[in-house]
């Protein structure tokens, strides 16, 4: 819906205006969403119910229509600037909610020698709206960065990518370091990217394979969910 001139968002009820936000996301309009969003929390609607019913349903869409080939690169960026917009103002409430609602943190840089992030940051902004902290360590990362972050963050998962068949064996050299320090038990680690495959997943010993942002965002929330499940099971035995 982008014919939005003279469009009172004020004027929808709440269901009506979590289906508008979903449209606006989807069209990348960034002011939009953020007044939408701002029109909810004002209503007394909580926080966690307008990230997800608004913002990660909006997302959800996207990330269908972009594994489908009906969204492209440019068009899902916008999208995640959109999100981003929202997200602005519901962060600074939820970082002062007692419940924790997030997945948990999701590790993600490219591999050392390879300077190419439009894919990772693609799969980032997937995963920001599926409900997980991404740390991003950004492009060109030695082995030393991955163990770094996951010693100081604790993930629950360990992202690698790579664009160039020649930086792509690196991500082999980062799961070997780990296996020799006995962390492949405690850490699941996603590999991706463009010339990668699922025989080249197994051959470097990663635990899963993401073929694309949107499949990459669906896995890791799967198994996350189901860690943060066995969590909370724990806690009230």
């Amino acid at each position: 819906m982008s014919d939005q001139e003279d469009f009172n968002l004020a004027g929808l009820d709440n269901k009506e205006l979590v289906e508008q936000i979903q449209d606006d996301l989807y069209d990348g309009l960034n002011d939009e969403v953020y007044e939408g969003v701002e029109i909810l929390l004002d209503r007394g609607i909580d926080a966690n119910d307008v990230l997800g019913d608004a913002l990660v349903g909006g997302m959800k869409v996207v990330g269908e229509d972009f594994r489908d080939g009906i969204l492209f690169v440019p068009e899902v960026l916008k999208c995640a600037g959109a999100m981003k917009k929202g997200m602005s103002l519901l962060r600074p409430i939820l970082a002062n909610s007692a419940i924790d609602i997030s997945l948990g943190k999701f590790v993600i840089g490219t591999v050392k020698g390879d300077i190419h992030d439009i894919g990772k940051n693609l799969v980032g902004m997937m995963l920001e709206g599926a409900g997980f902290e991404v740390i991003d360590l950004g492009i060109n990362n030695p082995v030393e960065n991955y163990l770094e972050a996951m010693d100081e963050h604790k993930p629950v998962i360990v992202g690698m990518s790579a664009l160039l068949t020649t930086t792509m064996p690196y991500m082999g050299v980062v799961i070997e370091e780990m296996d020799k320090r006995d962390l492949l038990k405690d850490f699941q680690v996603m590999v991706g990217g463009a010339p990668l495959n699922q025989e080249f997943a197994d051959a470097v010993g990663a635990h899963a394979y993401g073929r694309d942002a949107a499949r990459s965002s669906e896995m890791a929330s799967l198994y996350a969910a189901g860690k943060l499940a066995d969590r909370q099971k724990a806690a009230n035995s």
